[in-house]
């Protein structure tokens, strides 16, 4: 590694592969198809690529490839005033993620009086991206069944359907719950409780259906009573919900489908003269910052929305580069963190 050029000298891909020992080929799937090399080649090259301050005329790459080096990222709707600290973080990692194999995300949404699909089409129409990325993405998704009639590449956060390309990369969202209720189990509960969504989005109804597979797995109550949705986008009704949970056959332990959820459980328990963490253990899911300096601190389940990036990445440039869509979707585990309110 010691006889390759400073940087600042007209440092060329083919002085990176000299100093690596590998093909310029090696050099350029460092940079732009980084899923197709061994980790340990992968390393060595990007190290050097960096130590000596390579730099590819990417103007020049554009036109022999015929790509923009641009992916799409249609980026949901927000509230200014109160936004979902979730999605900024996962576009935080959308554009690490683009940026380390050379693309930029460009944001779309609908001009008024569009739809989605639209404003795809325009995007497609004049060559600005190469591909698109999706989140949120729900059941007969028509953005996703648009984008494959258009057959332009396209990687979804969240399960498209079995007929659809199976691009998707989600969190192993039942595993995460089935862990939720075995680290309670171990903590001597029996009764154990969920507070839901009643929105019918498809990863919340995939949490219920962890949590029912949690209650056959070790023997629990199963009880029809032990299940009550809230609707999420109301704090007084989700907090009377859970009052009218905790009133039946009080459960000693309540597996919320979010952690906006568990907020509304911690106000009902303290209105039913309960302790959370004492006389009540909650959990939830998404670890929102809040969760941390919450009385007690929340036991949640965090998504990896770095891992999620980098493999959606990954994938989409493999229907780019390759034409390669991939055959199943990749499921990723969710990140258990414990905190007390659980109790000891």
């Amino acid at each position: 590694m010691g006889g390759h050029r400073p940087r600042g000298r007209g440092v060329t891909i083919e002085d990176v592969a000299r100093a690596a020992g590998v093909s310029r080929q090696t050099v350029s799937n460092a940079l732009n198809a980084p899923y197709r090399l061994k980790p340990e080649t992968l390393d060595r090259v990007t190290t050097l690529i960096e130590e000596m301050g390579y730099r590819p005329d990417q103007s020049a790459r554009s036109l022999r490839s015929g790509t923009r080096r641009i992916i799409a990222y249609t980026t949901p709707e927000d509230d200014p005033a109160n936004p979902n600290p979730l999605m900024g973080g996962f576009l935080e990692s959308l554009v690490a993620a683009a940026g380390e194999v050379g693309y930029r995300i460009l944001l779309v949404r609908p001009r008024p009086g569009q739809d989605q699909t639209q404003a795809f089409d325009e995007v497609i129409a004049a060559r600005t991206a190469d591909g698109f990325l999706l989140s949120d993405v729900l059941r007969d998704d028509p953005r996703v069944v648009h984008l494959a009639e258009r057959g332009f590449p396209f990687a979804a956060f969240g399960r498209t359907d079995a007929a659809q390309p199976q691009s998707w990369v989600d969190v192993d969202t039942v595993q995460a719950m089935l862990d939720l209720i075995g680290l309670l189990v171990a903590r001597g509960h029996r009764k154990i409780a969920f507070l839901g969504s009643a929105t019918g989005l498809p990863w919340m109804d995939d949490r219920l259906e962890g949590f029912r597979a949690g209650v056959r797995r070790f023997g629990l109550d199963a009880s029809p009573t032990l299940e009550i949705a809230a609707p999420d986008d109301d704090p007084a009704e989700i907090t009377e919900t859970a009052r009218r949970l905790l009133r039946g056959r009080r459960p000693s332990a309540v597996v919320a489908a979010s952690d906006w959820l568990a907020m509304g459980l911690y106000a009902a328990a303290r209105q039913e003269g309960l302790t959370v963490g004492t006389d009540l253990a909650v959990t939830g899911f998404n670890d929102l910052p809040i969760t941390a300096f919450m009385q007690p601190a929340l036991t949640t389940v965090r998504l990896p929305l770095r891992r999620i990036a980098d493999a959606l990445v990954s994938r989409l440039l493999q229907t780019i580069d390759d034409g390669v869509t991939p055959q199943a979707g990749l499921l990723l585990p969710g990140d258990l963190i414990v905190r007390d309110s659980i109790g000891g």
